[in-house]
């Protein structure tokens, strides 16, 4: 099987565990070089270790995306060691995770002021570091993919308000830097997992709070959740596409919020382990997990989709 992205250049930011070891995971396995980021580097060889066992090659760097000095010297040493190439970047390091679980069920005036930086200094500065640094490598190639780890959340209330107000910017920075980019042929995109079988959140599963209505939630749509490779899965699919191109609508993607589930649907694409990927907006999967009309899921036919109207309709802000 011949490597789809043999020759690419990445760098996934946040790849010592979670959704972006995965995207590093699926990024080698099609032959790409892939750069990696973290704060530590012994978690960080541990993945590429195993991300250059699947092919392509694998370059660990320590980098907080807090520091643009330091980020900086990422994107610099892509560029020197690269001669310029940088194909796709993955927006995906993420500090939050702690400052969340930790204030779990507070208001945002319980919780320390702090928490606004624990959350959004990396997960929504840091993005804007890497965006600026990666795009002064493609502009020039006239060609790349961009792509932010957002959620849900951005949609509505989600764990608290830093986390929700974090999650909204991350799309607008995919729409408003890709208004900027196309023109220069790169394309920038927000994609949304579904709920995902991360280290944490395993062990959330097994030490949660039983009697915390959002972890009974998470707990029971747990067993259909997506590994933290497909995303992976996602990212190879909008690289092909880009570079092929395979998929000649694949830009007129650029700056919209893309779904793994929709993009399972449009590449036939399933999970590592060969299950279908949970498709969380069809409308019994929408029903199930809201408060009152829980009951008619079970009527619903799965391949029943909620319109993104009257998702967008549902969230307005007029």
């Amino acid at each position: 099987m011949v490597a789809s992205m043999k020759g690419q250049v990445c760098v996934v930011t946040g790849a010592s565990r979670g959704i972006g070891r995965g995207i590093a995971l699926q990024l080698c396995q099609e032959g790409a070089t892939v750069y990696i980021t973290g704060r530590r580097l012994d978690t960080l060889q541990a993945t590429a270790q195993e991300a250059q066992s699947r092919g392509g090659r694998c370059v660990p760097v320590v980098c907080d995306s807090s520091q643009e000095s330091q980020v900086r010297s990422l994107f610099e040493q892509v560029d020197r060691e690269q001669h310029g190439r940088l194909d796709v970047l993955v927006n995906n390091a993420f500090a939050g995770a702690e400052a969340i679980l930790k204030n779990k069920n507070k208001t945002f005036w319980e919780c320390p002021a702090s928490i606004w930086d624990d959350i959004n200094d990396v997960g929504l500065r840091g993005h804007y570091l890497c965006s600026v640094y990666g795009a002064r490598l493609m502009v020039p190639a006239g060609r790349g993919l961009i792509v932010i780890i957002s959620s849900v959340g951005g949609l509505q209330y989600f764990f608290n308000v830093p986390y929700g107000v974090g999650k909204a910017a991350c799309d607008r920075l995919a729409a408003d830097c890709a208004q900027e980019l196309k023109r220069h042929g790169v394309s920038y995109v927000s994609l949304w997992p579904g709920l995902v079988q991360t280290e944490v959140m395993k062990d959330q599963m097994l030490k949660g709070d039983t009697n915390d209505p959002l972890f009974k939630q998470l707990k029971f749509n747990f067993p259909t959740a997506e590994t933290t490779e497909v995303s992976g899965k996602c990212v190879v699919a909008l690289a092909t596409a880009i570079c092929a191109p395979t998929d000649p609508k694949i830009l007129n993607l650029s700056g919209r919020v893309l779904p793994s589930c929709d993009l399972a649907r449009r590449y036939r694409l399933r999970d590592v382990d060969g299950r279908p990927i949970h498709n969380y907006l069809s409308v019994s999967s929408v029903l199930s997990n809201g408060t009152n009309m829980g009951w008619l899921a079970s009527y619903m036919p799965g391949f029943l989709r909620a319109p993104k109207w009257i998702l967008t309709l549902c969230t307005s802000k007029f």
